[in-house]
């Protein structure tokens, strides 16, 4: 839990994603304000240069002046939408908007949790592997010995020696990989957080991996139909479609406008006299516009509205069988999981068993080097294949719900009670 309150803090992923819910969030506003009155105000100030010279020869110097007049006014200006549908439209568009928005960062917050666990049990997996290989490191170089004394002795052939050797080779081999696997495993984590981890708590032994709730798959199915956040995504993309044609269609009706104005102009002077007036004027009325012709444009918009609907069904259609074969997926990959998990555990007590009479076998002469070191390699990987039979069950369980549209940080936590104390 700490290594995801971190992640919840530093991801760029979330973080992303969260701003777009606050951004998705602001559509529900703008669309009422659609619905509201709007109120505007201008203003204006100009300076003119008036140069009037007559033609008429016998009154040119009475006729002829220079004015320089200042013109200053404002204008208010209320608009109340009376009739547009596509307004009200548009509305109802933002609602789906908002549930569009809060669903997909519904999507990111599971998937952030699927990545944090994941990354999680890798950086166990490799420090496992590399446990593993160190403890099979030891083994042979222990049976390596062993066959070194016995040779000086007498009692084995140089051959256990040469076998012993070329598995200590191939074992150092082995151990650089998984060290460089594990650091890049860690960094993957700190690419998530932001932080290094000097170790992580690692899972109980004794943990027993439970059964999915409900224990039927087509339960799981229907729903993941019904809530998981892909199909709840592109349910709400589908009903804003379907809005938007109706919508374009709209835009062939006319609209219904109440308009108030009230203006006021002062000016120093006129072309035609020296004497300047102040004009005050209040209107109240109705305004309505019929849109006849655009180009085509209207007709246009309806035909790829339409095309879109079609594309958002056929979207969401997808996005439900996609949904339902994640679920699928995921649920036998947790069954079969619980499975493979209790088939190792029994592996290992039979490898262990099957160790201990090689080394016996060995010390009385009726099994050679050979064989104990296969022995070893056998238990040692096993031992591996089990914990990451276990990691990968419980990232299956949490996908299964994340496919279903149930996860949430009460799994998280769930799991994380599964860790050692």
């Amino acid at each position: 839990m700490q290594v995801y309150r971190d992640a919840q803090r530093y991801d760029a992923q979330y973080a992303s994603a969260r701003a777009a819910l606050d951004a998705g969030r602001e559509a529900l506003p703008q669309g009422r304000a659609l619905l509201l009155p709007t109120l505007g105000l201008t203003g204006s100030l100009q300076r003119e240069r008036i140069n009037s010279v007559s033609q008429d020869p016998v009154n040119a110097p009475q006729l002829s002046f220079l004015r320089y007049p200042n013109i200053y006014g404002y204008q208010l200006t209320l608009t109340q939408p009376l009739f547009r549908p596509q307004n009200w439209l548009q509305y109802d568009e933002a609602g789906f908007q908002v549930q569009q928005a809060e669903s997909t960062f519904g999507q990111a917050g599971q998937d952030l949790i699927l990545r944090v666990a994941q990354a999680y049990f890798d950086v166990l997996a490799a420090q496992d592997t590399l446990n593993v290989v160190r403890s099979q490191k030891a083994a042979i170089y222990e049976q390596l010995a062993q066959a070194k004394r016995n040779f000086e002795v007498g009692t084995a052939t140089i051959t256990d020696t040469h076998e012993a050797q070329a598995r200590a080779d191939l074992t150092r081999a082995q151990e650089i990989a998984a060290e460089n696997d594990l650091q890049s495993k860690r960094e993957t984590l700190q690419q998530i957080t932001g932080k290094e981890y000097p170790a992580l708590t690692p899972l109980r032994r004794d943990i027993r991996l439970s059964q999915p709730n409900p224990p039927d798959m087509q339960s799981w199915v229907d729903l993941s139909e019904k809530q998981s956040y892909p199909v709840l995504i592109q349910d709400a993309a589908t009903k804003i479609a379907d809005l938007e044609v109706k919508r374009n269609n709209s835009a062939h009706l006319p609209t219904v406008d109440f308009v108030g104005t009230q203006g006021r102009t002062n000016q120093t002077g006129t072309l035609t006299s020296s004497i300047g007036n102040d004009l005050t004027v209040t209107s109240i009325g109705l305004q309505l516009a019929v849109p006849l012709y655009q180009g085509g444009a209207l007709t246009s918009r309806d035909r790829q509205a339409a095309a879109l609907l079609v594309k958002a069904k056929d979207d969401l259609d997808n996005a439900k069988r996609t949904s339902v074969l994640t679920t699928r997926q995921s649920y036998l990959a947790v069954i079969n999981g619980i499975a493979q998990v209790g088939a190792l555990e029994q592996a290992v007590v039979s490898s262990q068993s099957a160790l201990d009479s090689n080394k016996l076998g060995y010390e009385v002469g009726v099994r050679i080097n050979i064989d104990v070191l296969n022995a070893q390699q056998q238990l040692f990987s096993t031992q591996r294949d089990l914990a990451v039979a276990r990691y990968n069950t419980i990232t299956s369980h949490l996908r299964l719900k994340a496919a279903a549209g149930s996860l949430t940080e009460q799994d998280l936590q769930e799991v994380n009670g599964a860790l050692q104390p």
